[in-house]
C-alpha cells in the first residue's frame, strides 16, 4: 500500500503526520511512502530528509490524494480534503466525529474508510496508539511556558538584596495527561502547584509529583473505565460543589491552568466570569480546552485577551504545533503503530479487523457506512489505582490485647519448639556416645547464638542482605581468631586466609552499602 501526507492547509499548523523516521519504519511494513513537497518543512523537515529516507515527493496534495491507499494527516479534513477522497480509500487523522457530523457523511458517501485517532479506546493495548495523550503532554508542558511568558514574576520564590518575591500559585485543573505534564513543569520550575480532579483516586499521583491535591468532599464519580478511558459528566450537584471551590481559590491563584474536556461534547465550564474578577492583576488563565469552547467564560478561541482587571487569558488552539517537530515526531509513532496493527502480516496489506477493539473504536467510517460512536470495548479501559485504605487507629485497650496475644502466639511457638527440641536431644542422646552429644550440643548453641546475633543486625539498606552477610563474616573472623594460635601449620594457614576472605567481604559489603546509601541522598 501507498502511505500518503499532504501539507496541513489549516491556518497555523505546522506539524506533518509523517516524519523521515516513521516512513523508515513504514517502509518495512512493506508500505511505499509519499508526502506532498514542503509538508515537513514548518517541522524542520526537509524535502531532502524525506528522499533520503526512500519516500517519494510529489507536488500538491492532489497528487497525494490520488496515489496514496491510505492518506495520513494530522488536522481533519477540510471539506475540499474529503471531496479527493474515493471508495476503498483511507484516511486516519483527528476527526472529532461528534462534531463534524456533514463531514462524517461525506466521507460515507465517498466510500471511505476513516479512522479517528481522537478515538481510539483508551485500552493498555492502545497506549501506543493514544495521540490525544501524545498531544495533550506537549500542550500540557507548553501552557506552563506560555504562562510563564504572560506572567509577570518568577515561577520559584527568591530572597534578593533587593526584596523578597514570593513564589507563584498554580492551580491546574484536571490531572490527565495535560494536567500531569503542567503540574510537572510548573513544580520544576519551582511554583506552589495545586491540582483539582474529580477522581479523588489521583490524589496520591499528584502528590508524588509535588503538587497539592485540591480535595472536594463528594461522593466519587464514576472512573473512566466504563467510558473508553476518557471522562464523564459530572452531575450538577458535583459541578455546584466544584465551582464554589474553585471561588474559593480563586483569589489566591496567580496561574490557573484548565484542561478539562468530555470527547463528544462542548468543554465545560469551569472557570466563570465571577472568578476572573475576583483574581489578581498580572494572574494568567491559559486554556487548554479553548478548541472546543473552553473552560473559561471569557475564552477566545486562537487569541490572548486581557480583562478590565488585568487577567490575561491564553486561549490558544495551536499548543502542541508550537513545538511542532516534538509533536510532529510523537503523532507520527502514533500512526506508525496503528498501520502496525493494520498491517498484521507486515506484507503492505491493510487489513479492516472490525474484530479488533482498537481498529473498530477508532472507525468511523467503513464500507460505506458511518461506524459511529463504537460499541463499548470488550476490554476494559485502564483505570486509576484505588487508593490505599488508611489503617484503623487501634484503641489503647485494643492495641493492649493485640500486644498481648501476639506474646501469647509466639510463646506457646517457643516452647514448642524447645520441647521438640528437648525431645529430639533425649532421644538422641539414648543411642549417641557421650563424646558425640558433647560436640553436638556445643554445635546447636552455637547456631543458635549466631542465628540470634546476625538476625538482630540492623541494616541501613531496604534489604538486610548486606547486613547479614557482614554478620556472617565476623563470625567466621572471630572463629579463624581463636583457631589461627593453634599448633598445626594447616589450621593456622586456613585460620588466616578465612581472615583475609572475611575482611575483604566485610569492607567490600561497607563500600557497596554506603556507595547505595549515596544515591538517595542530595549531595
Amino acid at each position: 500500500m501507498k502511505i500518503g501526507a499532504p501539507k496541513e492547509i489549516y491556518e497555523g499548523e505546522a506539524r506533518v503526520a509523517m516524519t523521515p523516521d516513521s516512513a523508515v519504519q513504514l517502509q518495512k511494513l512493506g508500505h511505499a511512502c509519499l508526502i506532498e513537497s514542503g509538508a515537513g518543512a514548518k517541522a524542520g523537515f526537509s524535502d531532502a530528509a524525506y528522499a533520503a529516507a526512500g519516500v517519494t515527493v510529489v507536488p500538491d496534495a492532489a497528487s497525494v490524494f490520488t496515489l496514496a491507499d491510505v492518506v495520513v494527516k494530522v488536522r481533519g479534513p477540510e471539506r475540499s480534503e474529503a471531496e479527493h477522497l474515493r471508495q476503498g480509500q483511507t484516511l486516519i487523522s483527528f476527526f472529532w466525529p461528534a462534531q463534524n457530523a456533514d463531514l462524517l457523511d461525506l466521507c460515507k458517501d465517498k466510500g471511505a474508510t476513516v479512522i479517528a485517532m481522537d478515538m481510539v479506546p483508551r485500552i493498555s493495548r492502545a497506549q501506543k496508539m493514544d495521540a490525544l495523550s501524545s498531544m495533550a503532554n506537549i500542550a500540557g508542558y507548553r501552557a506552563v511556558i506560555e504562562a510563564g511568558s504572560n506572567f509577570g514574576r518568577f515561577f520559584t520564590g527568591q530572597v534578593t538584596a533587593a526584596g523578597k518575591v514570593p513564589p507563584a500559585k498554580v492551580l491546574i485543573v484536571g490531572a490527565g495527561v495535560a494536567g500531569l505534564a503542567a503540574i510537572g513543569t510548573a513544580t520544576s520550575l519551582g511554583a506552589i502547584t495545586y491540582a483539582f480532579d474529580v477522581r479523588p483516586e489521583v490524589a496520591e499521583q499528584i502528590e508524588s509529583m509535588g503538587a497539592n491535591f485540591v480535595f472536594l468532599e463528594f461522593e466519587a464519580t464514576q472512573d473512566g473505565a466504563a467510558t473508553g478511558g476518557y471522562a464523564a459528566p459530572s452531575s450538577p450537584e458535583f459541578r455546584e460543589k466544584q465551582l464554589a471551590k474553585f471561588r474559593d481559590l480563586a483569589p489566591d491563584m496567580d496561574i490557573v491552568i484548565t484542561t478539562a474536556l468530555i470527547p463528544g461534547r462542548p468543554a465545560p465550564k469551569l472557570w466563570t466570569e465571577d472568578m476572573v474578577r475576583l483574581m489578581k492583576p498580572g494572574s494568567v488563565i491559559v486554556d487548554l480546552a479553548a478548541e472546543r469552547g473552553g473552560n473559561c467564560d471569557l475564552t477566545v478561541p486562537d487569541q490572548k485577551i486581557v480583562t478590565d482587571n488585568g487577567v490575561t487569558i491564553v486561549g490558544y488552539t495551536d499548543f502542541p504545533s508550537r513545538m511542532a517537530a516534538q509533536a510532529s515526531t510523537l503523532y507520527s509513532t502514533n500512526i506508525r503503530h496503528m498501520l502496525t496493527d493494520l498491517t498484521p502480516k507486515k506484507d503492505g496489506v491493510i487489513v479492516q479487523n472490525m474484530e479488533d477493539d482498537v481498529i473498530r473504536g477508532a472507525t468511523v467510517t467503513h464500507d460505506g457506512a458511518i461506524t459511529f460512536p463504537p460499541p463499548p470495548p470488550k476490554i476494559a479501559a485502564i483505570a486509576a489505582a484505588k487508593p490505599k485504605e488508611k489503617p484503623k487507629e487501634l484503641t489503647p485497650v485494643e492495641r493492649r490485647a493485640q500486644e498481648t496475644a501476639a506474646f501469647r502466639k509466639q510463646t506457646i511457638s517457643q516452647v514448642g519448639l524447645l520441647v521438640v527440641g528437648g525431645a529430639l536431644l533425649l532421644a538422641l542422646g539414648l543411642v549417641a556416645p557421650a563424646s558425640f552429644m558433647q560436640h553436638f550440643i556445643v554445635f546447636v548453641l552455637s547456631v543458635f547464638i549466631g542465628f540470634s546475633v546476625i538476625w538482630n543486625v540492623s541494616h541501613s539498606l531496604h534489604t538486610p542482605l548486606m547486613a547479614v552477610t557482614n554478620a556472617i563474616s565476623s563470625i567466621i573472623i572471630l572463629g579463624a581468631l581463636l583457631q589461627i594460635g593453634s599448633g598445626s601449620w594447616l589450621i593456622g594457614l586456613l585460620a588466616a586466609l578465612a581472615i583475609v576472605m572475611a575482611g575483604v567481604n566485610i569492607f567490600g559489603g561497607f563500600m557497596v552499602t554506603r556507595r547505595m546509601l549515596a544515591m538517595f541522598q542530595k549531595s
